[in-house]
């Protein structure tokens, strides 16, 4: 008798409970940054959040999501893996339905496996290795970039087609996984450009203080190549730049995104033929007008320009994920996923984005081709590489 009194007690609390009006933290969505507050990561992390906070800011002011008004919870990583870990599960103590982790994916991984642990949707704020999303976390987790190897693609037909590229040599920094993900994605793509053909190929280390073997192989060739694809990243980036340059080699540079952004052209003074793929441009010619809007509000909002195109995609992922929290009716993580899933060339202000079962990240994309000019860099074309880069190409590498 007493277990059944329990029992029916039990039964009446819960059906009382679902149809009690719903508490204060059910009347807010709230959105968890685990990202780099301190320490080097904190470069790339603070402007894509500050997008992304631009972004919340907005809906908020349009009346929220789903009716309710977002709050933001953070906790900061340190540029720490270990504390990477910590600070995602501070922010999913807090409450967090979506965890923002940080730009990188070593860096981000951890917050992001402790999303997945807890059933989550995670977003990298930029991250642009496969390993960010169903690869390397799990089902519930995102990029809101574009990947390296794409940009490697993208410069490699773009070159090939607009500047009559035929004959590339290929330099890789060893550094990091992105830069070897550029390098990927042109490789890729080099077979696929009829004629096109590899004259040489070479590696260095970001720390490098020079790189004058590789600049005398390059300068050995019967004739200087069409265009040097050059896989690095800052800081090593711009030395590497300056003495191909001081050396006399003359042929376009071709480089991922990494190197967008002009604030480190003062140590390359008057450099020319250096060009990049960008999502959106920081210099003010963007050729969508709502983009210089963007970059004047964040601007106004933080006190400082974009400083490079790592900023857009913070407001994309906040956009996107939205999108599907509105479709999706709810939070639940696995029907805001099955939502994304269904995006097919979802229109954002930064480009197109394209989300499956298979790949919570972009293998094609539309980039602007930036090209730096005696100093100035300026955006000249747009190019969507021809044809997606394979999934399982992707995983093998």
């Amino acid at each position: 008798m007493k277990t059944w009194m329990k029992t029916g007690l039990g039964v009446a609390l819960s059906a009382l409970a679902l149809s009690l009006p719903a508490s204060a933290d059910d009347e807010k969505i709230i959105v968890g940054f685990a990202t780099a507050q301190s320490g080097f990561m904190q470069a790339y992390d603070k402007p894509a959040e500050d997008a992304a906070r631009i972004r919340i800011d907005e809906i908020n002011k349009a009346g929220g999501l789903l009716g309710k008004q977002i709050e933001i919870v953070a906790a900061d990583t340190k540029t720490d893996r270990a504390e990477g870990a910590k600070a995602g599960l501070e922010v999913l103590d807090k409450g967090a339905d979506l965890v923002v982790v940080s730009c990188d994916y070593d860096f981000g991984a951890p917050a992001a496996l402790a999303a997945e642990g807890a059933g989550k949707v995670s977003f990298f704020l930029c991250a642009e290795s496969v390993k960010a999303g169903i690869q390397g976390v799990g089902p519930h987790s995102f990029s809101a970039s574009v990947l390296a190897a794409v940009q490697g693609a993208t410069m490699a037909e773009w070159a090939y087609t607009k500047r009559n590229a035929r004959n590339f040599y290929r330099l890789l920094d060893t550094w990091t996984e992105y830069n070897k993900g550029i390098c990927d994605g042109f490789d890729w793509m080099l077979p696929r450009l009829k004629d096109a053909k590899l004259v040489g190929e070479d590696t260095f280390k970001n720390d490098d203080a020079s790189i004058a073997a590789q600049i005398t192989r390059i300068k050995s060739l019967p004739q200087e190549p069409d265009a040097i694809m050059l896989c690095t990243m800052m800081p090593g980036a711009v030395s590497a730049v300056k003495q191909i340059r001081a050396a006399g080699i003359k042929a376009p540079i071709l480089n991922g995104s990494g190197m967008s952004g002009s604030y480190w052209l003062s140590a390359v003074p008057d450099l020319s033929g250096f060009i990049v793929p960008e999502q959106g441009s920081v210099h003010g010619d963007d050729p969508n007008p709502k983009v210089t809007e963007f970059n004047a509000t964040y601007k106004a909002v933080t006190g400082g320009d974009p400083s490079s195109q790592y900023v857009y995609p913070g407001y994309v992922m906040i956009d996107v994920w939205a999108k599907a929290v509105e479709r999706a009716k709810t939070t639940d993580a696995d029907a805001v996923v099955a939502e994304l899933e269904k995006m097919k060339d979802e229109p954002t202000l930064f480009g197109p984005r394209t989300f499956t079962s298979e790949l919570h990240h972009q293998n094609r994309g539309r980039y602007l081709i930036t090209e730096i000019t005696n100093g100035k860099p300026k955006v000249i074309d747009e190019w969507t590489i021809s044809e997606a880069i394979p999934v399982d190409y992707l995983a093998s590498k």
